[in-house]
């Protein structure tokens, strides 16, 4: 079993966390929620490892929900993406680790001024291994101290997850010069080539 180094960025430090690599050979998903999916969306396409992702809705109560829905913030989905990785290239903990360093988990329901039970944090587990591998995470981000403020990242069981209308998808790559993507996606995507430049794809 191979053991590796990987790291996430709090307040202005760095600190340490061991990667286990056990060898698997197919295709695993994720599921995370951190604020706008445009924001996530945009992230995670860049992520050497990460084959796919895919904006949606997840964790509330209305079958088949709507954007225009979901943003009442009455339907309890939240905004998140279905991320297709490959395990060989890189681990689940990686993409928390990412994940965590690139959005605010200090901010219940809220990313920013995008404010509701729909933009918030979470890590919607797929299976067992995940859930102990996110609690584990997220024990040592409160045991380190990384954060100022304690982190509020909810861990739920995934249920259906409703992929969004296509208008959504791939928002970022097709809108660089909107004023939310310049302002808000783009120093996410710039933080993500500053700290990660070894996890981004050719």
């Amino acid at each position: 079993m191979q053991r590796n180094k990987f790291f996430i960025f709090g307040r202005g430090f760095v600190f340490i966390f061991a990667q286990n690599n056990s060898m698997q050979t197919t295709t695993s998903q994720a599921i995370l929620a951190g604020g706008c999916f445009w924001c996530t969306e945009a992230v995670f396409l860049k992520v050497r490892g990460v084959q796919k992702v895919i904006p949606g809705y997840i964790g509330g109560r209305r079958p088949h929900p709507t954007y225009e829905q979901i943003c009442t913030g009455h339907t309890g989905h939240a905004e998140a993406i279905q991320i297709d990785f490959d395990p060989e290239v890189i681990s689940f903990e990686m993409l928390l680790n990412i994940f965590f360093a690139t959005h605010d988990p200090t901010t219940l329901n809220r990313q920013g001024n995008d404010i509701g039970t729909q933009y918030r944090s979470a890590i919607f587990y797929m299976d067992e291994a995940q859930k102990q591998a996110a609690e584990q995470y997220l024990e040592q981000l409160k045991t380190a101290e990384i954060f100022e403020a304690p982190v509020v990242t909810k861990l739920e069981e995934a249920t259906v997850f409703y992929p969004a209308e296509a208008y959504y998808h791939n928002y970022y790559n097709r809108n660089p010069e909107q004023g939310y993507c310049s302002f808000v996606i783009s120093p996410k995507v710039s933080k993500l080539r500053k700290y990660f430049a070894d996890w981004l794809k050719d």
